[in-house]
């Protein structure tokens, strides 16, 4: 299932972009985006570690969630308030932490 699919059967609303830049885009547009959830490994100029660099700068409300199914991760310095959850992960995690993340 993908993870657009499994935060939309929870509830909430899902906006998807095909890159960092694109999600940056929507971000500079929209006021209503409350997490990021984002794979380490993105196509573009930007991986999806940077965008939480980015998102956490620009928009420090938004929380951000990253994921990865690369053991390289482990080095990876996490902006503040962010949270990884390793791949494969089950549905149950991203909703829960989403959930947590909200409240």
């Amino acid at each position: 299932m993908l993870a657009v699919d499994i935060v939309e059967d929870a509830g909430f609303v899902a906006v998807e972009a095909g890159d960092a830049a694109e999600a940056v885009r929507i971000l500079e547009a929209r006021r209503d985006i409350d997490i990021v959830f984002t794979d380490v490994d993105m196509p573009g100029s930007m991986n999806g570690a940077d965008l939480a660099i980015c998102v956490r700068s620009r928009w420090p409300p938004i929380r951000v969630i990253l994921t990865s199914g690369h053991s390289f991760v482990g080095d990876m310095v996490l902006p503040v308030d962010s949270v990884f959850i390793q791949k494969p992960y089950a549905g149950s995690k991203v909703i829960a932490t989403m959930e947590r993340m909200l409240h």
